[in-house]
Order: structure tokens, then sequence, then C-alpha cells
């Protein structure tokens, strides 16, 4: 999901900036909120969890370039549910940043852009699962349809907002049309592989009910909102 240097460039740079300051704006909402639930220890410990994840997920888990981007397997909907949105958010945003200061310095320039990408589909993403999931339902009860809605809307937001980047920056020439595409096609396989991820870490969870009590994930992981 990376954007790749020299895609967006000169004052078009500016719109990133400009949309990640929007999505750490709707993140301190967020964090508030797991902070008003779970206090000050909790939600230090899952996005400490959830950093740490997600730069494994970015860095050391397969990625391939592919079109204007490249495809890694991201979890976003795995975050969501195991440690909260808020949590998630924290974490996708500086394990994205830890990659960049030590690991790929050519992509801070575009880290607006990037983070972007990586959040907003989560805020849609917690914005679905409240709405197809009952509100007497824990996280461990989930139906595979309902992982798969919430893997499809945050990977399809992903490859959205990468078309949106692309296009923006490159306009809607043939070359950059062909790459998005390969690039969509090829990203939207995660969608396969994470609902079966998503499942067998709530079963996983489901049999250790005392995690519950230890503040590692998220309430809503056991409890009915």
């Amino acid at each position: 999901m990376h954007i790749e240097p020299g895609i967006v460039d000169g004052a078009k740079m500016l719109l990133g900036v400009g949309t990640a300051a929007g999505s750490a704006a709707y993140t301190t909402k967020l964090i508030n909120n797991s902070f008003q639930e779970c206090g000050i220890a909790s939600l230090a410990l899952r996005s400490t969890i959830a950093t740490v994840l997600a730069f494994v997920f970015f860095q050391v888990l397969p990625h391939y370039p592919v079109g204007v981007s490249e495809v890694h397997f991201i979890l976003g909907s795995t975050l969501f549910l195991i440690l909260g949105a808020g949590p998630a958010a924290i974490g996708l945003a500086l394990g994205l940043l830890v990659q960049g200061m030590f690991f790929a310095p050519l992509d801070l320039p575009q880290y607006g852009i990037n983070v972007t990408t990586l959040l907003v589909p989560l805020f849609a993403m917690r914005a679905l699962a409240n709405k197809i999931i009952a509100p007497n339902t824990a996280y461990v009860d989930l139906t595979y349809r309902q992982a798969l809605a919430l893997s499809t809307a945050y990977q399809g937001g992903v490859v959205a907002w990468v078309a949106f980047w692309a296009f923006y920056g490159q306009g809607f020439g043939a070359t950059t049309t062909a790459s998005v595409l390969s690039f969509g096609g090829a990203y939207m396989l995660v969608v396969l592989v994470e609902p079966l991820v998503d499942l067998a870490v709530l079963a996983a969870a489901k049999t250790v009910q005392d995690l519950n009590k230890t503040g590692l994930v998220a309430p809503r992981l056991y409890q009915a909102s």
C-alpha cells in the first residue's frame, strides 16, 4: 500500500499533509474513547502491541511491488477486532513511521499519503462494524460473512486510496490505469486470506477468556457493547 516516491510530488504533496491531519484528528477521538473505556494502561499496552504487529506486517511478512504500490498483508481488520480502533490506528501510524525511519527512508516524504491510506479505511471499517454487528454480539462470535465484510471494506478502502493518489499524482493515462488495475487485482487477493486469519485468531481468543481481565485486548472482543 506504499505509494512509491515520485507518484505524487511537488505541491500536490500538501494534500497528503491535510488528509493526514484529518486522520490524526479522528484518531485522537478514538484514543479518547479507548481511554474513557479502559484507562491509560490498557490503551498503552494495546497500542504497543498494535505497533509491533503493524511493523511486522509491513516489514517482516512477504510484500511485493505490484503496479503503483506494494501488496502487504496488513491485517487491519485483525488489529481492529482484537485491539480496538484507537490502538489499531496508533499501531498502524507508528508501525509505518518506524519502518520509514529505519528501513525505508525514501518513503518518509509520502508518510502523510501512506498513513491516510491506512487509517481512513480503518475508520470506515469501524463504522461498518457498528452497522452489521449486533450490539449484543461479542467479536469472538463473528461469522465468516461478517469477517469477510470487514476485511473487504478495509482492503477495498486501501485499494481505493492508492488508486486516488495514483490518478491524482499522475493523471488518467493508460500506463497509470493499468498499474492501478494490476495493483488492485493483486491486493484484493488478501481478502481471501484475511477473514480466515480473523476467524482463527478469534477462535483462539475464545478459548482464553481470561484475556478479558488483562487489558491486552479490546473489551468488545468478549463483551457485547
